[in-house]
């Protein structure tokens, strides 16, 4: 018998061992890890993170706050009644100099006739004392009723509850496109966790059977049917595909880990929602840029910005216009009460601030408002174009990778066929299974290429919460 016949005869009498491994052609997917697992839906998942989401609950908070100030402000302008009172008690003592009128005293004595002088030496007539201490001391209370109603004010009221009303618009825009900013991260994490996981059970399953391979390669170095620079191909191999099992086991723990801490759950999180496509196109470019137009949270926080910047201009005009106020006070108490009311009007005019400047100012800032939201609105027209563009490449790629995955298909039987026929070698079918499990994770990944593609083109046209809307189209799904 030649070499070549013996090599191909120990071929074959191995070819059962390494083909035992993957169970004859096919590439098998491996199973999932039997750890507890939480399965769950794309929409339970969206429904559960929706309420426990931090972010969203700060958003709903900022919201809330400016609501209440608005609230707080309705009635800003109207009277205002207060009532004061008080209470007191005092203690004052003055001190009288008596010195100057004994003195005064003295001197008209000395006026007198000499007679009357003589008559007055005879009486004893009291000296007053040096000084006086007068005390005064008592206690009282006093109540009254005020009221104050600013009766025109040039409209400055209205600025500020209209400036107020505009802040809670952009908390509110904030808030929505917070609400499209973790849809977008759930699809992220919830697919991404996807893909790594099919990922690593792929890379797991050619771990195991390239290991195989290397075993029986042990076998046929032994037996010398391959050469030993054969042997550490296959070794290489081997060692290659334990690297990459690895990496992409670490890969989707991290990935489960962030996709499970994305909706607050306990544990790890099964993904029940599978990758998908729709094979046909989605809606006209149009039709997605008309709803960003009108439903982008990003121009509502604009036109915010805008009337906030004209009511700021409104205030500075009331500042330049007359202020009538009326006033009234009376004391509470019964019988003959003091009482005030009145009219007060002040109107500036002249100020060292150069109010016309300060108008001027604020008016650009209404046009630096509009500058914006016309840039904003280009800028958002193109984005979603731009994404609109990455969806349909993602989805021509997907489609055509199913020629790639049959060849790959195809060469793994002819390489296992060979094997056992001879003609094929071990490296040829730790090639064929490498490269049908590289083929197949990338098409996984262009699936999932697609998914984020479709959640970034929502978002950017403000549709981010009908996801699941297009889950129900999907007519492939990559299970």
């Amino acid at each position: 018998m030649t070499h070549l016949h013996l090599r191909n005869a120990l071929l074959q009498a191995l070819a059962p061992l390494l083909l035992a491994a993957t169970g004859g052609a096919a590439f098998a997917q491996a199973s999932a890890p039997a750890d507890e697992a939480t399965a769950m839906s794309f929409d339970a998942a969206r429904a559960r993170m929706l309420d426990r989401s931090d972010k969203l609950a700060a958003a709903r908070a900022a919201v809330e706050a400016k609501q209440l100030q608005s609230d707080g402000l309705k009635r800003l302008g109207g009277p205002v009644v207060s009532v004061s009172g008080l209470a007191y008690a005092y203690n004052a003592n003055l001190n009288l100099d008596l010195d100057p009128l004994n003195q005064k005293l003295g001197q008209i004595g000395q006026a007198l006739p000499p007679s009357i002088q003589s008559f007055i030496a005879r009486v004893p007539i009291p000296q007053l004392p040096n000084s006086y201490t007068l005390n005064r001391h008592d206690t009282g209370s006093n109540a009254s009723v005020s009221a104050v109603w600013p009766i025109y004010l040039g409209g400055a009221t209205d600025a500020v509850r209209g400036f107020v009303s505009a802040q809670t618009r952009e908390a509110e825009a904030d808030a929505e496109q917070a609400s499209h900013e973790v849809d977008t991260l759930l699809v992220q994490r919830y697919f991404g966790a996807q893909l790594a996981q099919r990922a690593a059970q792929l890379r797991a399953q050619a771990e195991r059977t390239i290991a195989q391979h290397d075993a029986a390669a042990q076998k046929m170095l032994a037996a010398g049917v391959i050469s030993r620079v054969e042997r550490l191909q296959a070794s290489a191999a081997y060692e290659e595909a334990r690297r990459n099992a690895r990496k992409a086991e670490n890969d989707a723990a991290l990935a489960a880990v962030a996709l499970a801490r994305t909706v607050r759950a306990e544990g790890r999180v099964a993904p029940q929602t599978p990758l998908f496509v729709i094979s046909a196109p989605v809606e006209p470019l149009g039709w997605f840029i008309d709803s960003a137009l009108n439903r982008h949270p990003g121009l509502e926080k604009v036109a915010a910005k805008k009337s906030q910047a004209e009511q700021l201009h409104e205030g500075e005009e009331a500042l330049r216009r007359p202020q009538v106020i009326a006033f009234g006070t009376r004391q509470l108490k019964s019988g003959n009460a003091d009482w005030v009311a009145g009219l007060g009007v002040r109107w500036t005019l002249y100020d060292s601030v150069d109010r016309d400047a300060l108008s001027a100012a604020s008016q650009k800032q209404v046009e630096q408002a509009e500058r914006t939201g016309a840039q904003a609105r280009s800028d958002i027209s193109l984005l979603v174009e731009r994404n609109w563009r990455a969806l349909d490449n993602a989805r021509r790629q997907y489609l055509e990778m199913q020629a790639s995955v049959e060849l790959a298909r195809e060469v793994l039987k002819l390489r296992t066929s060979g094997l056992r026929e001879g003609t094929s070698t071990t490296l040829d079918l730790i090639d064929a299974e490498t490269n049908q499990a590289k083929v197949l994770t990338e098409r996984a990944q262009a699936a999932n290429e697609y998914v984020q593609a479709l959640a970034q083109l929502l978002e950017s046209a403000g549709l981010s919460d009908r996801f699941s809307d297009y889950i129900a189209r999907a007519d492939v799904k990559v299970n």
